[in-house]
């Protein structure tokens, strides 16, 4: 990925509810048919969505990064799932007993290895 192609998804990462295309080629400060090429890669490689838009009648494209799926060892500690995941407790997550006891088991892990 170039430079440019990697700022741009940095930009539009940076923008949760997404960005305009052009928004985007503004702020890159590029033309907006390099910013088009710089999309069209984005794209193909599945790093972003492009929704149609409509701004003040001018059609545009929403830019938004697509989500990438979890790493489930990220959840598990040992065979344990994150109890925060199936959890209905209001808690505060540094006072939460069972959050500490599944970080403890992790770290416990990480120290045997």
């Amino acid at each position: 990925m170039t430079d440019l192609a990697e700022e741009a998804l940095n930009l539009i990462q940076s923008h949760r509810q997404g960005i305009l295309q052009s928004e985007l080629w503004k702020q890159l400060n590029i033309d907006s048919r390099k910013c088009s090429r710089i999309v069209k890669r984005l794209l193909d490689a599945g790093q972003i969505e492009r929704i149609e838009f409509r701004n003040e009648g001018i059609k545009t494209y929403l830019l938004r990064a697509k989500k990438k799926a979890a790493d489930p060892s990220l959840i598990l500690a040992g065979c344990e799932i994150l109890p925060c995941i199936r959890c209905e407790l209001e808690c505060i997550p540094e006072e939460c007993p069972l959050l500490l006891d599944w970080i403890y088991q992790l770290a416990l892990e990480e120290y045997e290895e």
